[in-house]
């Protein structure tokens, strides 16, 4: 696998069989992808740290806490890594929970290697986006945090459509102070426009 945006990306393997893990495992590293495997979602759940990024392999039928009761796991803490789930005994009620869970693909075994590899990397490209996002917000709660309180009330009141002079007499502060702020938020923020204050706004509000 040859696309650098996946660099980093790991399939977590969660299969009870060993012969069909091992050779999940030896099949997706042939294909260039990083993996590590698990014999249960219980193993998986001991081991598991906030910052693993990548998609989760899990077979449905597991000992134990099964592939579908996994996935409901980590969503239920607010974790959203990609969920592809395999097995040998599929059925409509079990595809529908799973793609209800935001699961990226059902796949019936026997599957072929195409089928599972176009599921994974369906999995890293929103796995790759979802992280994206979250460096963005980073970045602007990074600088956001470096407005001062007047520079923050002239903000709110530009996300909410004012003028300059609307905002001056909502501050009770002259228009050109209001201008001032403006240009110091529009560098502050790295804006090149309005448009983008008022998205810094949005973003603002949401903190």
């Amino acid at each position: 696998m040859n696309n650098p945006a996946y660099g980093g990306l790991t399939v977590y393997i969660v299969e009870d069989d060993a012969a069909m893990r091992d050779s999940l495992s030896l099949m997706l590293g042939l294909l260039g992808f990083r993996t590590v495997s698990f014999e249960s979602a219980e193993a998986f759940l001991d081991t598991y740290r906030d910052e693993w990024v990548g998609c989760v392999v899990a077979d449905l039928r597991l000992p134990g806490m099964s592939g579908l009761e996994l996935q409901a796991s980590l969503r239920a803490r607010g974790k959203k890594l990609p969920f592809v789930i395999i097995t040998g005994h599929g059925d409509v009620k079990s595809a529908r929970a799973a793609f209800q869970s935001e699961a990226v693909d059902f796949i019936e075994k026997p599957f072929d290697e195409a089928e599972l590899r176009v599921a994974i990397e369906k999995g890293f490209d929103k796995e790759s986006q979802r992280i994206r996002r979250a460096e963005a917000g980073n970045d602007q709660a990074l600088k956001l945090a470096k407005l001062t309180q007047r520079e923050r009330e002239v903000l709110e009141l530009v996300g909410k459509g004012l003028h300059a002079k609307e905002i001056a007499a909502s501050l009770d502060i002259s228009a050109r102070t209001v201008e001032v702020h403006k240009a110091r938020l529009m560098s502050k923020l790295e804006a090149r426009n309005v448009s983008e204050l008022v998205r810094f706004a949005l973003a603002a509000e949401k903190r």
